[in-house]
C-alpha cells in the first residue's frame, strides 16, 4: 500500500522480490503554534522564525487542541507540510459538566462535559465544570484531573 504524499491518496500496488523502490526523505521539525482561521493555521519555526502555514483539514477535528504557543512536530516532505504530531495530553478548562444521575457510581459510567475548546468529551461522575482537566489528543478522552 503507498500513499501520495501530496494529495492523501491510497493506492495498492505489487512488487516483484527483486524490485527496488525509492524512500523518501521527510524531515520532522519542531514548530510553535501561533494563530488559525478557517482554513489555514500558522506555525513558526522556533529558530529561523520562519512561519510556515498547514491546511486546517490536515489536522482535522485534532485543531482544537492547538493553543498558542504550543510546540508540535510537523512532518515536511520538499518543504510542504504533510502531518502535524501534537503533545500526547493537553490541559483544558472543564466548562460543561451534566449532573450525577442518581445512583451512577464512578466505576461504571461517565457523564457528558465541555470544555473550553468547544470539544465535548465523557468524563467521571465526580468531576465538575470549572476545573482543569488533561485530555489525551489522540482520541479527546479524559485522562485525570489536573494537578497543578
Amino acid at each position: 500500500e503507498m500513499r501520495n504524499l501530496r494529495t492523501g491518496i491510497k493506492r495498492d500496488d505489487k512488487f516483484r522480490s527483486g524490485e527496488q523502490v525509492e524512500r523518501v526523505r521527510i524531515d520532522d521539525e519542531e514548530f510553535t503554534f501561533l494563530f488559525g482561521d478557517d482554513t489555514i493555521l500558522t506555525f513558526m519555526n522556533p529558530e529561523t522564525y520562519d512561519q510556515l502555514g498547514v491546511p486546517l483539514e490536515l489536522l482535522g477535528e485534532k485543531a482544537g487542541f492547538l493553543q498558542d504557543g504550543m510546540k508540535v512536530q510537523i512532518s515536511l516532505y520538499e518543504g510542504t507540510p504533510i502531518s502535524v504530531s501534537l503533545p500526547q495530553q493537553v490541559v483544558l478548562e472543564l466548562v460543561e459538566a451534566d449532573p450525577v444521575v442518581k445512583g451512577q457510581t464512578a466505576s461504571s459510567s461517565y457523564k457528558p462535559g465541555k470544555l473550553e475548546n468547544g470539544m465535548r468529551i465523557m468524563i467521571p461522575p465526580h468531576v465538575e465544570s470549572g476545573i482543569k482537566v488533561v485530555v489525551a489528543t489522540e482520541d479527546g478522552s479524559y485522562v485525570e484531573r489536573f494537578k497543578g
